[in-house]
């Protein structure tokens, strides 16, 4: 049965009228044409999709539309403010760590929401934080020495709680 869900995405209020078997990632990128977050899979499996729900990182594969109802969602979109990029996103531009780029979305999703947590990484952190996110291209060393040095603040302060939008 389909109802009316609200809630916010990139601080923007969103409105949608959820069914059942729509994901998070069917809204956003079907409903909201915010084509940034990727689908690699659709189980939950590659992390090509993650976003941050409410100051976590999901797959919105696995998401289902009904449940957003007053929930804050960031997508990849959100992350650079006023056209200037998020640290993050400079340090992966940085390191070169996005290859072919399609798991570049979700590996930021998951980096962002994991330094909300977690200012002060290990490298053994930030790879564990990572490993829900699936590499074709073997970028793996790459993206956690990024995520390393935007922590370090090399390229800026990184985004805390509202400044992000969850």
């Amino acid at each position: 049965m389909s109802q009316i869900v609200h809630f916010t995405v990139n601080g923007r209020e969103a409105e949608i009228i959820a069914r059942p078997e729509l994901s998070l990632l069917d809204v956003l990128r079907d409903q909201l044409g915010l084509t940034g977050t990727k689908c690699g899979c659709n189980h939950g499996d590659c992390g090509s999709c993650t976003v941050i729900l409410d100051g976590r990182a999901v797959k919105s594969c696995l998401v289902m539309s009904p449940s957003l109802e007053g929930k804050r969602v960031v997508t990849v979109e959100g992350l650079a403010r006023n056209g200037v990029l998020h640290p993050l996103q400079k340090a992966f531009i940085e390191y070169g760590a996005p290859q072919c780029g399609y798991c570049t979305p979700g590996m930021l999703m998951a980096a962002a929401a994991f330094l909300l947590h977690n200012g002060a990484p290990t490298k053994e952190e930030v790879i564990d934080a990572l490993s829900g996110n699936l590499c074709r291209c073997g970028g793996y060393e790459k993206y956690s020495e990024a995520v390393l040095a935007a922590a370090r603040g090399d390229f800026g302060p990184i985004p805390k709680g509202s400044e992000l939008n969850v």
